[in-house]
């Protein structure tokens, strides 16, 4: 066949090129707009840094005795905490759902499938009335209960443990001797370990990012997340200018976890990909 005429094969490229830059240009807008100070924030050019930043930062840090920081705790303890815990169960029901053969699995298989296709607005009312039969509300179990159990968390555990646990290496530990635990937890574990990092990563954004529930839940601000916390700032904003400056620094500082997250794992995955060329 002869070759496409080269305007059509740069628009992929194009389409891409556009697609970084309307994803980055907000977190540029948030670098550039962190380090102006309130007076610059709304009398300088869009994208021209300013002198601010280190000011901006004390005074994020000083606000009410650093409340700031503990927004910032508390969004870590929700998405690491709340993402181990999902990340276990979804390591256990996936490997389940992929090993074992019992009736009924892909009609569960099926039934999670639909969560995963559900908005979590859905389900925000129903589980805030769940926690308040249990008196659970406004609390830090109120906002962790609720996201352990993950559907796509466990159909990507599903799925990579299909692809990744050998049915002859779990026969073979049977012969062995193994309990099913055991095989769990000494061979099927390692396997899917790559896949079950990408599941902890997807939470750990997931619920560092989420909003609703916590709006709905928490009543106390000193157990709010960062997202929660910034917006309680926000709206004091609008009767209080000077504290735009503060919404933005922290929403930029609030990025930093995730991206040093995304590093860790990145490490992570190379050295995994190195291993196991190793081993193999």
């Amino acid at each position: 066949m002869p070759p496409a005429p080269r305007r059509f094969a740069l628009a992929p490229t194009a389409a891409l090129l556009l697609g970084a830059l309307y994803c980055l240009l907000p977190v540029a807008w948030i670098l550039v707009a962190s380090t102006k100070s309130g007076s610059e924030l709304f009398s300088t050019f869009t994208f021209l840094p300013g002198t601010g930043f280190a000011d901006n930062v004390a005074d994020l840090s000083a606000y009410r005795d650093g409340v700031y920081w503990k927004w910032m705790a508390n969004s870590a303890l929700y998405a690491g905490v709340g993402a181990l815990l999902s990340t276990g169960v979804s390591a256990v029901s996936g490997y389940a759902l992929a090993v074992y053969r019992f009736r009924g699995r892909e009609s569960i298989f099926n039934i999670l499938l639909a969560g995963v296709l559900m908005p979590p607005v859905i389900l925000a009312v129903p589980q805030y009335l769940l926690m308040a039969k249990a008196d659970l509300t406004d609390s830090y179990l109120s906002v962790m209960l609720p996201v352990i159990l993950s559907p796509y968390g466990v159909y990507l555990a599903r799925i990579y443990a299909t692809a990744a646990v050998p049915a002859d290496v779990i026969e073979a530990g049977r012969m062995d001797g193994g309990g099913e635990w055991r095989i769990f937890r000494t061979i099927a574990l390692p396997m899917m370990l790559p896949g079950l990092v990408t599941v902890f990563l997807f939470q750990f954004v997931a619920i560092w990012n989420n909003f609703l529930l916590p709006y709905i839940m928490l009543g106390d601000d000193e157990k709010f997340p960062v997202t929660l916390g910034l917006f309680t700032l926000l709206q004091q904003g609008s009767s209080t200018p000077a504290l735009y400056t503060l919404v933005i620094t922290g929403a930029l500082l609030a990025i930093v976890p995730l991206i040093a997250l995304f590093l860790v794992i990145q490490r992570f995955w190379s050295l995994d990909l190195l291993s196991g060329a190793v081993k193999s």
